[in-house]
């Protein structure tokens, strides 16, 4: 028979647990909260240097960026190749994009590549949720 100490914990675990999805909302809440809290930071490390959401910089703003047209930014100083190209973003394209932007559209500028599917996931994630 278990000893008190362990039947304890076993409860705890089980109000804990119970508990969450009235304090989050649901356990896939929080989970969604966690994830956009990892697209936001992973954006930061891994866009941030050359984007924001707001401002062009080195690389277009993003704001918006699911939906519109490629090349688009007014004002931004964008490679033929990219504004050329005729497409729209969408989460696919976004993710073939940040696997391998020169092969995706040849002659473009950008040379950062995202191998990581899940990090690829998360950033668009991101991205979407700041429409």
């Amino acid at each position: 028979m278990p000893s008190s100490s362990v039947r304890r914990v076993a409860k705890l675990r089980a109000l804990v647990l119970l508990a969450l999805p009235l304090v989050c909302g649901s356990l896939g809440e929080a989970e969604g909260r966690a994830q956009a809290t990892d697209g936001a930071r992973l954006y930061t490390q891994r866009c941030g240097g050359c984007h924001s959401l707001d401002a062009d910089r080195v690389g277009p703003r993003h704001r918006g960026v699911v939906g519109r047209r490629a090349g688009s930014v007014e004002g931004f100083g964008y490679s033929s190749a990219l504004r050329d190209a005729g497409f729209v973003w969408t989460r696919e394209r976004l993710d073939r994009w940040l696997r391998n932007p020169r092969r995706m559209v040849p002659g473009t500028t950008m040379g950062f590549s995202l191998s990581d599917p899940a990090e690829r996931r998360a950033i668009i994630d991101y991205l979407q949720s700041q429409d």
